[in-house]
């Protein structure tokens, strides 16, 4: 199964109305898109807890890395350059950190109120090399500009 991307922007938009608190509102998303696409693999927030630190927040999937500081992997650079990280080979990544030997693939993608304050970043990992497109990048940036633009 493939998402549809018009479908779960539209679900997570009634389901995340007049909602303030982003820790709920990160529940909400990942819930929603981990079990929309078979490629899903691990859906999660890791969020800003302190300086240059991301920590898990609100994830659907095995257990995740507790801590990420924004100088290592695939989730600190989306951190520090505040850009999406599409990465077709996890292994071909410099400093990748393994939290789960399955992952293959991820897509990360900073998360910003509406201030452009860094909240944290979603991650999306997959057991099936070269998941990600740059559709997906585009549609989930998207969606996550329209939950969390308006905190």
């Amino acid at each position: 199964m493939r998402i549809d991307y018009d479908e779960i922007t539209r679900t997570i938009a009634a389901l995340t109305a007049g909602e303030s608190d982003a820790v709920a509102l990160m529940a909400t998303v990942v819930c929603e898109l981990h079990h929309a696409d078979d490629r899903f693999d691990w859906t999660g927030f890791y969020r800003v807890t302190g300086p240059e630190m991301l920590k898990i927040g609100p994830y659907q999937g095995g257990h995740g890395c507790l801590q990420i500081p924004f100088s290592r992997g695939v989730c600190g650079a989306a951190a520090r350059s505040g850009e999406v990280q599409l990465v077709d080979d996890v292994e071909a990544f410099t400093d990748h950190i393994a939290c789960a030997s399955s992952t293959r693939s991820e897509i990360v993608l900073p998360v910003r109120d509406g201030q452009g304050a860094l909240l944290g970043v979603l991650d999306i990992d997959s057991d099936q090399a070269a998941a990600f497109t740059q559709t997906d990048a585009e549609r989930l940036s998207e969606i996550v500009a329209m939950v969390f633009g308006r905190l």
